[in-house]
């Protein structure tokens, strides 16, 4: 399954949609304003919220929440002994964690679990400038949770590029 992201999802305040790799829309990202933190919504077509995206408010480190249904999913930091900047672990409720390293600023990273490859973002697929895919690799993967994971990785270095 492959998706396509437009990069200023990244805004805050902005609606985007993400569609799938023949141009049908698949997800919304509803971008929410004037609050005190980032946040975003993931919608199907029919409007309902799949997946809640906000950032912690008190931490040592920038750190992403994803929730479902209200309740937490993952959080979503750098990794803190890594070497390389481009490095986060995702951490699941459930006690799982993903691996996602790559060149994030440039849209190049992959997401993994236990060596194993779930998803690959990229821009190499693409001609249109300011899009990137993220390929799911596996069957039983949840999209929504990867393009997600995607969304918070590439906010949370950007921030860090910026300071």
């Amino acid at each position: 399954m492959r998706f396509l992201v437009r990069d200023r999802i990244l805004g805050i305040g902005d609606d985007y949609w993400i569609e799938d790799e023949h141009g049908g829309k698949v997800f919304l990202v509803d971008g929410k304003a004037m609050r005190l933190r980032d946040t975003f919504e993931l919608k199907d077509t029919q409007g309902r919220v799949l997946i809640d995206i906000h950032q912690k408010m008190l931490s040592l480190r920038n750190t992403m929440v994803i929730e479902r249904g209200g309740e937490p999913l993952a959080r979503i930091k750098r990794k803190r002994l890594s070497l390389l900047r481009n490095h986060y672990r995702v951490s699941l409720v459930d006690g799982t964690e993903l691996d996602v390293s790559g060149k994030i600023l440039d849209r190049e990273f992959a997401v993994e679990y236990d060596g194993e490859l779930l998803a690959v973002i990229s821009r190499r697929w693409l001609h249109v400038r300011e899009t990137y895919g993220v390929d799911v690799v596996r069957d039983d993967a949840d999209p929504a949770l990867l393009i997600a994971v995607a969304v918070c990785v590439i906010h949370l270095a950007e921030q860090e590029h910026e300071e």
